[in-house]
């Protein structure tokens, strides 16, 4: 009975540490390239930056003059990889953004 608890403990945490498992590719958020991002001009309302963009991320309820749009990319259980675009706005008009850019999108 002995010899038959260890098999089956031993089977069992091998099972959980067994190197063929499959790990999938995971991506969050929204996808910006450089053009969609040149593509703003200083002026442009809300609604037609968010057309531009994309819904954000991320929207601070206390600050509304910020959008954040985050892109993450993790590779079969790998590294996380992280984008970020930071849109200001000022009366509620496009002033200027801040982006530090992959630089390859490792989804296409």
């Amino acid at each position: 009975m002995q010899k038959l608890t260890a098999l089956l403990l031993t089977l069992l945490i091998a099972g959980c540490a067994f190197p063929g498992v499959y790990k999938i590719n995971v991506q969050q958020g929204n996808i910006l390239t450089d053009e969609e991002l040149t593509s703003l001009s200083e002026g442009m309302s809300r609604s037609q930056v968010q057309s531009v963009l994309g819904t954000p991320l991320m929207v601070n309820p206390i600050d509304p003059s910020r959008e954040y749009y985050i892109y993450t990319f993790q590779r079969s259980g790998g590294d996380i990889k992280e984008q970020r675009v930071i849109v200001y706005y000022n009366d509620d008009r496009f002033s200027h953004y801040e982006a530090q850019l992959m630089e390859e999108t490792p989804a296409y």
